[in-house]
């Protein structure tokens, strides 16, 4: 009985209150004490000179496994531990959230509040936002929508599902670790090295699926599947990431729109590859079609490894 609880009831429970209710903003948020943790690591790092490469393994090792250890002790405890685990299951997904801040860009820019779509979409991007115009903001909505499909959602889904609430979080904490150090800047090159490659490594399986749900998803709304399958793997691969290109292209090439191009990052120009066609700008119809596929294959990847994978936690 318990068996089952963990494998399908609490990943079942947190699939539908993340649908209903988005990020739980207004109670104690797992990520903001990682956030916390992860500031006192590095103000130590850096007062005592460790080399900071060196650092980030250490992060990526201590926290990681520390968090999974916290996590498991906590879901271990009779009655409490479920509840716990439900909430731990539903903090750690991010669908509902993503896909509410998304339509209230796209709301905003419909409505003509320019300045309003720009602040809305700076909540979501790491990007300036401030000189974008409506082209620039849908596509934009579009790169950031795809990706964090996969971050926010599909890879801590996938690891709730194999491992549990501890798996999760231990994703999370390797996610959030490199969101908040993954930058190839002066400041975190070095620091930020372990936690971007084993975010990429932990990553490379979901981002694949992502994508592959994204097509069917799309070739049953009558989306242009044939171009997608032929051009979505080769601009895949031009990015640097390893997995942020895989559905980021296949959207784009879903739906015929532009993604990559120049953006501005902390007051310097990046030229980022181009995918889909060249050129092809994002309407607003195809922004709220964009948003509704990312939602359906969001929940199609969550039923396919609640069931597919959740007798992995029965059997073992």
């Amino acid at each position: 009985m318990e068996s089952f609880v963990f494998a399908f009831i609490i990943p079942v429970t947190a699939v539908i209150l993340d649908a209903l209710f988005g990020d739980p903003r207004n109670l104690p948020h797992p990520v903001r004490y990682i956030g916390k943790g992860l500031d006192v690591f590095e103000t130590s790092a850096r007062t005592v000179k460790l080399d900071l490469r060196v650092a980030g393994w250490i992060a990526v090792l201590l926290f990681a496994s520390g968090v999974w250890g916290v996590v498991e002790f906590i879901v271990a405890i009779p009655y409490i531990g479920v509840l716990v685990a439900i909430y731990l299951g539903y903090a750690g997904l991010a669908l509902g959230c993503l896909i509410r801040d998304s339509r209230r860009v796209a709301s905003l820019l419909d409505t003509g509040d320019l300045p309003g779509a720009r602040k809305a979409l700076s909540y979501l991007v790491s990007r300036d936002t401030s000189k974008l115009d409506p082209n620039g903001i849908r596509r934009t909505l579009a790169e950031t929508l795809t990706e964090n499909l996969n971050d926010g959602f599909v890879a801590p889904m996938f690891y709730l599902a194999i491992f549990g609430p501890g798996g999760l979080w231990a994703y999370k904490v390797v996610s959030t670790m490199d969101s908040m150090w993954g930058y190839k800047t002066e400041q975190y090159r070095e620091l930020g090295y372990a936690a971007a490659k084993t975010d990429d490594f932990l990553a490379y399986i979901p981002a694949r699926i992502t994508a592959w749900l994204m097509l069917f998803v799309g070739k049953r709304h009558g989306l242009d599947y044939d171009a997608a399958k032929t051009n979505f793997q080769s601009d895949a691969n031009k990015m640097d990431s390893p997995n942020a290109g895989w559905p980021m292209a296949a959207a784009a090439w879903l739906f015929g729109g532009q993604m990559g191009g120049p953006a501005e990052y902390f007051g310097e120009m990046k030229e980022k590859p181009v995918l889909g066609p060249s050129g092809a700008v994002w309407d607003k119809k195809m922004i709220r079609s964009l948003i509704n596929l990312c939602k359906t294959a969001g929940h199609t990847s969550a039923w396919i490894f609640i069931l597919g994978l959740g007798w992995l936690q029965i059997a073992f």
